[in-house]
């Protein structure tokens, strides 16, 4: 019992002096007497007594002997709980209140039991609960001081009487029961459903007892639930979870259970492997501060047209139960109804139905004086809770093996119809699985029934082959010195071929979409991704050139970024987008300047596309001039080359905010504080000194504010993901918020916002802080490891908590993801080799910039590259759905993690392939955007293999590698660092200029600039590099070619 245990006076005397009269009415007792021993074993069931003393008191006070009279109250207990009891003797109180000690063990007896005795003298018939079994040396006393008194007393059991007591629940008994209720159905729709739709769409192995568990394992002890689960309750900040606790463990069954089919609540779940048909029961039932709510629900996997027309009966015979669990309805017509309406829809399962159809429940969990039976006629009133219990048990099979099916709710009685306080999953929606793609009869049944979109194909047939072993990240299996070394070769076997097979209906599916998504678009008008011609204009007319053109010199006119060109005699403008580049050369005396244009069929990188009004006409594709003044052409040509470099990155810079968006109004919380995180920094950061701000809530979405009055505004229609990374292992605790559209803040375009603490705190030093000068020794530094760990534990705690707020005030339009630690893998998305960690939705890094968070529903497909024996590392390169994304690169994957990688892959509904070199996806995406209908109609990324398990495999990726063979360091470069990326564009566009820091080169017969002869070197240099692998040591196998330094470009020149 709690050290400070508070008494509800007021409570106990309505529920007390107001119900004596009752007692009287129905039995005619002269006294009402409760007694209660030791506390009853876990198995035993609840006892009325026990629900009768917390009804009054709110607590359980074992030992202990309550005797009601009309004048007086009297308990009987030892003298710890008469401290407790004696909270209800007020001046106040409507009758008096006398407490009588017991004598300890060791001390002599009291009169206090003889006094009782004297007490109930005064009467005749007691009332007591004479099937009640209890045990203690109170009872033991208590028998002897009845049998040693000559007044002999008349015992009338009032069960009946106490359960009509507490049978109307008050406002506070309804909402500790709708607590319960609403909890049970979280964990059934929240946590129960999803696991279950996972093990049968994996075909998973698994036990109806370790199903069981890990039901069980959301609650626990109470101190630390699954708030990942409970957090979409109602209102979970208020619920106390260490009064939450199950009336029975969880009860899960199958046709594989041993001896069938129980509808009973005593059943227990077995260790029987789960069967992946047929029906499925699972039963819940929950106690919130000792009040009970019960709900059961039936699966039906692969159903037959029987099981599902027997099941819609148990839905039909609800609502008709509903209609009757009204106000002055009779139990015994409430079960009447329900055989009447059998007889007439289906009369032949009469037989099948139980003997009651439930009961009443509360403090118990089954109250015996309130069953719904035919012969029970005790009233119903509003208020009162019932367990409707609706089943047919036994019925014979198509295959001759029996079933029942099991529909349970906890219904509280109306004044018009009852009410269903446990929601939700009992639709045909919610419970119709259908995993057999062969059976035609089980898609138009799905359909039938409205269910079509919520029906997922089959990915793989009950009795599977069992999952992968030892292949979690960290493991013996991961750091062994090649994969599969202590790896079962069945089970490695049986597990590629389960990818195998769900990767083939992956790939089927993918062609199907693109043939769907494309269709009607077979031809490139219009798939130019946004690209067309556009003119340039320089001047309105000739009153708009300078004075500077009438000397018909060559004139860099920076303003109208123009060069004005003399040719035969007149000033010709063109606009610095026409020019290509310009270079000069010296021969002789004479220096001689070339200006080469923009025309059409150059092999010239990024510009080779670039579209014309008329390709067919004729263009002029370079000038060139001549001048003794060579220091005059040296700046004109500097100029060009610093105009053009202006103009591109302007162009850039108005690429790179096309997609910002101008955010709404952030509507303040008024009249109250909004919730705050306090102490956190922001990332990107804002200008200005680093320092700690606050993060507030309020009603559309978020602000942070800096202690220098900074403020950055984040509505939660612009937030597409919320992530929460504790700081296990890390040194920040992180909440990071994935926006759908940039945003600026400062002059920083950011598609990620991130607050975060650090974890370790500074202010501990080893080597100076106090403690050191008197303690020496191993305790100081354990005594420092637990604070350390304690302090993240609280850290976790407050940004969990925070982030969990955060998604209830968005109105569920957002939920907290966390990272998957145990999945995690290293790779190289952008310049370093960081931490890369899937999550629900995503794979993410958070914990330094540049952030990388890509979302799993974005991805066309996955492609595995560099995947041969003996390499120690391999590639992996994402491609979106929208095509006009470049592919995302994360290279460098250690190759022991590449069985791990492809079994997440497969989980999360992504397709892969694999081969032994990379690809080059800028030319292979051009391609598929010329006409992507086409492509998807000659097979789609059929060309890329499979996931390596085919034969030929090799050859098609060695035909391709002709056409896409290894890009580029530069073009790899851009591809998967950019602002197109799913990635924060803030932190991933500081070098996006550098293609045009080129600017020109001195090529005066061929006019190519800088960047291509660049891009040719960095193409010649992989080449070698590749061409000599096979003779590298082992330490340089597993890397790829080094990229050249900068330094080293600059050598070149």
């Amino acid at each position: 019992m709690p050290d400070e245990v508070k008494l509800n006076a007021n409570q106990f005397f309505s529920r007390n002096a107001g119900k004596v009269p009752e007692y009287e009415s129905l039995v005619g007792v002269d006294a009402l007497l409760v007694l209660i021993g030791d506390p009853a074993a876990e198995d035993e069931p609840d006892r009325k007594s026990t629900a009768f003393q917390i009804w009054l008191l709110g607590y359980e006070f074992p030992s202990t002997l309550l005797l009601i009279q009309r004048d007086k109250i009297s308990f009987l207990c030892s003298a710890g709980k008469a401290k407790f009891l004696n909270q209800l003797d007020t001046p106040n109180s409507p009758l008096p209140i006398e407490i009588l000690l017991q004598a300890k063990p060791k001390d002599p007896p009291t009169d206090s039991i003889a006094k009782l005795v004297t007490r109930l003298s005064t009467g005749k018939r007691i009332g007591t609960l004479t099937k009640e079994q209890h045990t203690g040396r109170l009872l033991d006393e208590w028998k002897a001081a009845l049998e040693a008194s000559e007044h002999k007393f008349d015992n009338v059991d009032i069960s009946a009487s106490l359960s009509a007591c507490m049978a109307v629940k008050d406002a506070e008994e309804l909402k500790l029961i709708r607590t319960s209720a609403n909890l049970a159905s979280v964990l059934l729709s929240s946590h129960f459903v999803p696991k279950l739709e996972l093990i049968l769409d994996r075909g998973s192995k698994t036990t109806h007892q370790q199903l069981a568990d890990s039901i069980e394992a959301r609650i626990g002890d109470g101190s630390k639930p699954d708030m990942k689960v409970f957090s979409k309750a109602k209102s979970p900040a208020e619920i106390d979870f260490t009064s939450v606790e199950f009336v029975y463990p969880p009860i899960i069954q199958s046709k594989s259970t041993t001896g069938g089919y129980d509808v009973k609540f005593s059943a227990m779940s077995t260790e029987d492997m789960m069967s992946h048909e047929g029906i499925l029961l699972v039963a819940i039932g929950l106690k919130y501060k000792g009040y009970s709510a019960n709900m059961a629900r039936t699966f039906l996997v692969d159903a037959k047209k029987t099981e599902e027309q027997n099941y819609g009966l148990l839905l039909t015979l609800q609502t008709e139960a509903l209609s009757k669990l009204k106000e002055g309805a009779l139990c015994k017509e409430v079960y009447q109804h329900i055989i009447s309406t059998v007889k007439a829809k289906s009369p032949e399962l009469e037989k099948h139905l139980p003997k009651n159809f439930g009961w009443g429940m509360g403090l118990e969990f089954r109250d015996g004086s309130y069953v719904l039976s035919g012969k029970n006629a005790r009233a119903l009133k509003p208020g009162m809770v019932f367990n409707l219990v609706l089943s047919l048990t036994d019925i014979p099979g198509e295959n001759g093996k029996l079933y029942s099916l099991l529909l349970t709710d906890t219904i509280k009685v109306g004044e018009e119809k009852g009410v269903c306080l446990t929601e939700g999953m009992k639709t045909f929606k919610d419970v119709l699985f259908s995993f057999n793609d062969d059976e035609v009869d089980s898609k138009s049944k799905s359909k039938a029934n409205g269910n079509q979109d919520d029906v997922k194909p089959s990915k793989i047939k009950s009795g599977a082959a069992p999952e992968l072993k030892g292949v979690k990240a960290g493991s013996k299996v991961l750091r062994a010195k090649t994969r599969g070394q202590h790896v079962d070769p069945e089970t490695v076997t049986s597990t590629l071929a389960r990818i195998t097979a769900h990767q083939k209906e992956l790939h089927a599916q993918r062609q199907e979409e693109g043939i769907a998504r494309f269709a009607g678009e077979d031809s490139k008008d219009g798939r130019e991704d946004g690209k067309g011609w556009k003119k340039f204009q320089s001047y309105k007319g000739d009153a708009g050139l300078p004075k500077e053109a009438e000397s018909l010199r060559i004139f860099v006119d920076r303003k109208a970024s123009t060069v004005i060109l003399p040719v035969h005699g007149y000033a010709v403008p063109f606009h610095i987008n026409t020019l290509k580049n310009a270079s000069k050369s010296d021969e002789g005396e004479f220096t001689y300047l070339r200006i080469n244009f923009q025309t059409p069929g150059q092999l010239a990188g990024k510009k080779e596309d670039t579209p014309f009004e008329d390709p067919n006409a004729t263009f002029i594709r370079s000038v060139t001039y001549r001048s003794t003044d060579g220091h005059r052409f040296d700046t004109l040509c500097k100029q060009i080359q610093e105009l053009k470099k202006e103009v591109n990155k302007r162009e850039q810079e108005r690429k790179a905010m096309a997609d910002v968006i101008e955010q709404d109004s952030l509507v303040e919380i008024k009249g109250k504080r909004p919730p705050r995180l306090p102490e956190v920094f922001v990332r990107p950061a804002t200008d200005g000194k680093r320092l700690p701000g606050d993060l507030e809530i309020h009603q559309n979405g978020l602000r942070y504010v800096s202690p220098l009055g900074q403020k950055i505004d984040l509505l939660f229609s612009n937030i597409k993901h919320l992530f929460f990374q504790p700081c296990d292992n890390e040194m920040l605790v992180i909440i990071h918020m994935h926006l759908k559209s940039p945003i600026m803040i400062g002059k920083k375009k950011t598609k990620d916002v991130q607050v975060y603490r650090e974890a370790s705190d500074v202010q501990f030093d080893e080597t100076g802080n106090r403690k050191r000068k008197y303690r020496y020794g191993d305790e100081d530094e354990i005594e420092l490891e637990q604070q350390e760990r304690k302090r993240r534990q609280a850290l976790n705690k407050e940004f969990k908590y925070f982030a969990e707020k955060i998604a209830e005030a968005s109105d569920d339009r957002l939920e907290v993801d966390i990272p998957f630690s145990e999945l995690a893998f290293e790779g190289v998305p952008f310049r370093t080799n960081v931490k890369l960690q899937p999550t629900t939705d995503c794979l993410i890094h958070l914990s330094d910039p540049p952030f990388l968070v890509v979302t799993l529903a974005d991805i066309e497909i996955a492609s595995l590259e560099r995947v041969q024996f003996g390499l120690k590392q391999f590639d992996l390169a994402f491609i979106f759905k929208d095509f006009s994304r470049p592919p995302l690169h994360l290279n460098s994957i250690p190759s022991n993690q590449l069985d791990n990688v492809k079994e997440w892959l497969d989980s999360v509904e992504v397709p892969l392939a694999e081969g032994p070199v990379n690809l080059n996806w800028s030319n292979i995406m051009k391609n598929v955007n010329e006409n992507p209908y086409e492509f998807f109609k000659e097979g789609g990324w059929s060309f890329l293999g499979g996931t390596g398990g085919e034969e030929g495999s090799d050859k098609s990726t060695e035909s391709e590698e002709s056409e896409f063979e290894a890009e580029g360091d530069e073009d790899l470069s851009s591809s998967s660092y950019g602002d197109s990326s799913d990635s924060g564009g803030s932190f991933a566009s500081d070098d996006s200029g550098s293609d045009a820091s080129g600017g020109g080169g001195s090529d005066s017969e061929s006019g190519d600039d800088w960047d291509e002869l660049e891009r040719k070197a960095a193409k010649s240099d992989k080449k070698k590099a590749e061409d000599g692998r096979g003779h590298a040591s082992d330490d340089d196998d597993s890397d790829r070619p080094k990229k050249k330094a900068p330094a080293g470009k600059s050598k070149k020149r």
